[in-house]
């Protein structure tokens, strides 16, 4: 596949997808999702884990393919990144939240499945970058 645009938003939905079915088997482990902030409760939905898997997703792809023109760093640097920060911010968001066992761990879980879904995607823009379209014949 050649089309960087079409990567980005196949991974994004491969990662929505993926991570709504990880949420619902964490509600149906009894995960609640839900926890306290500043005295408020909140709670993880659908729409929240569909929105935290494809926005930075998409924000980080669209840096790659925009930065990609630069050279072969860009894509080696992108898939150790992509990871450092998936696991990160199991320990920025997820593990200081108040929430029960089933809700951290299938929330963890949302995190680390954005590894290899960033890290195959950022390999085929780089591959797309490197592999210009064919000109048309005329």
């Amino acid at each position: 596949m050649r089309n960087r645009p079409a990567i980005i938003a196949l991974a994004a939905a491969a990662a929505i997808i993926v991570n709504l079915i990880v949420h619902a088997a964490g509600r149906a482990a009894g995960g609640s999702f839900r926890f306290t902030n500043g005295g408020v409760t909140n709670e993880v939905d659908a729409v929240t884990v569909a929105g935290f898997s494809a926005v930075p997703l998409l924000i980080g792809l669209l840096v790659v393919a925009m930065l990609s023109r630069l050279g072969p760093w860009v894509a080696r640097v992108a898939v150790v990144v992509a990871p450092v920060l998936a696991v990160v911010t199991i320990f920025v968001m997820t593990v200081p939240a108040d929430l029960d066992r089933a809700s951290t761990v299938a929330l963890a879980l949302c995190h680390l499945t954005l590894i290899p879904i960033s890290v195959r995607a950022i390999r085929l823009i780089s591959g797309a970058a490197a592999r210009p379209a064919l000109a048309p014949t005329g």
